[in-house]
């Protein structure tokens, strides 16, 4: 018989404050008294809530900055962004849609509104994962995967037309499209009124859950509101999320990378030495080049 999992917590939404011009976000994690170890494999959580973006002939977001040592995760709910780095990769994600960027050894890169979504203007909700790398991987060389629609799985489980997104990971078969270090799950769940999931997983796996859309019931009987994160204990083996009204969860579960963490702004590694070094080469210019 399955165990759920305890609530550890359920975190309303952090004070908002810009990243660059363009991006208003609940910061969840670290911070709001979770520190990045506890939340591993993840280290920062960063959440732009559903807002109307006024029409802009400038496009805004984050200019040219650096990153060493983990990978970062965007996926567009409503609105467009672009992005663009010194590896070479540029792309838009729409709704729907992600970016799922390793920065490993160094790179250089910016994001802001695409240029046509600004123009207009619009509906604009999104999030930002910083997934960690462990030490063995921290120095790979950079990727990019741009992950469309079309390239993920979208599993309805219901009649009234509930689905299950697989980013990374597995459920019950089906395989996410996101290459990742170490085991990680990341859905999105979409429940219509009165529908229900239960999901299995590992005892000792970080687990959490971001509200998207909508109130979601949780292990039956506690409600966590919308824009709230709820943090699971490392206990149980399943959680069930039920839907009074439509609900929208951004569901997410790793294995913990039993490592120090030593980060300072852009850099995340496992030493102060290698934050130090990764300082210095990036005034060195070993990060590339990008205007």
């Amino acid at each position: 018989m399955p165990h759920p999992k305890v609530i550890e917590k359920i975190i309303p939404p952090p004070t908002p404050h810009f990243v660059g011009d363009g991006f208003f976000v609940h910061n969840f994690f670290p911070g709001t008294n979770i520190s990045a170890e506890r939340m591993s494999p993840f280290v920062l959580l960063d959440y732009n809530a559903l807002s109307i973006l006024p029409p802009s002939q400038s496009p805004k977001g984050v200019g040219v900055h650096p990153h060493r040592g983990f990978e970062t995760v965007t996926i567009a709910f409503h609105g467009k962004i672009a992005h663009h780095d010194s590896a070479g990769n540029a792309g838009v994600i729409g709704e729907g849609e992600v970016q799922w960027m390793t920065a490993g050894a160094g790179v250089l890169h910016k994001e802001y509104h695409e240029e046509n979504f600004s123009r207009t203007g619009g509906k604009f909700q999104m999030v930002q994962l910083w997934v960690n790398l462990p030490a063995k991987y921290k120095m790979t060389p950079p990727q990019y995967q741009a992950i469309g629609k079309d390239q993920i799985n979208v599993t309805r489980f219901s009649k009234s037309g509930s689905t299950i997104e697989v980013i990374a990971g597995n459920y019950g078969g089906i395989q996410g499209p996101a290459k990742t270090f170490t085991p990680i799950e990341l859905y999105v769940i979409k429940l219509a009124t009165k529908d229900k999931i239960e999901l299995d997983i590992p005892t000792s796996n970080l687990t959490a859950a971001l509200i998207i859309e909508g109130d979601a019931i949780i292990n039956e009987n506690i409600v966590a509101k919308e824009n709230h994160l709820v943090l699971f204990g490392n206990n149980g083996t399943s959680i069930t999320f039920q839907a009074e009204s439509p609900v929208t969860v951004l569901f997410l579960s790793g294995e913990p990378i039993p490592e120090p963490i030593v980060s300072y702004g852009p850099f995340v590694m496992n030493t102060r030495q290698e934050i130090m070094n990764a300082m210095e080469d990036f005034e060195n210019g070993k990060f590339g080049t990008l205007s």
